[in-house]
């Protein structure tokens, strides 16, 4: 019992970085992805607006898939910085890729159509994974 106590002792101030600086850019990146996109998603998210809801989740959890597997693969901090930024460039890219093939997303997820927003979380779901496996390597 006691090794497992020194043994968290000695990395819990590496799990308290990691884990915060990985949560510091999910933050950061879903505040810059509104900010990027054309449409007001907190706004129409409390408005009761699913596609929206549908659409930013989906931006979350692509930020949050590839920043996991880059703690599971990081040798210091600035891996899981240098990832982070890569996956929030990616994500933005697959939204406006979506953008460009469904003619008009931003104005479609404020109308609520679930169908433009069920691309548009299969774009960023795919992106996402794949940006994972290749950060996992």
């Amino acid at each position: 019992m006691q090794e497992a106590l020194l043994s968290l002792w000695a990395g819990l101030p590496v799990f308290m970085v990691h884990s915060g600086v990985s949560l510091m850019i999910l933050i950061m990146g879903a505040f810059i992805y509104t900010k990027i996109t054309r449409h007001e998603e907190i706004a129409l998210i409390r408005d009761g607006n699913v596609a929206a809801a549908l659409s930013y989740g989906s931006a979350i959890i692509g930020l949050a898939l590839p920043l996991a597997f880059s703690l599971s693969a990081s040798v210091s901090v600035w891996d899981i910085v240098l990832w982070g930024v890569i996956a929030l460039i990616l994500q933005i890219v697959a939204f406006r890729l979506a953008d460009l093939f469904l003619k008009g997303l931003s104005s479609r997820i404020e109308a609520g159509e679930m169908g433009a927003a069920v691309m548009v979380v299969s774009v960023k779901l795919s992106t996402a994974f794949i940006n994972s496996a290749a950060i996992s390597g």
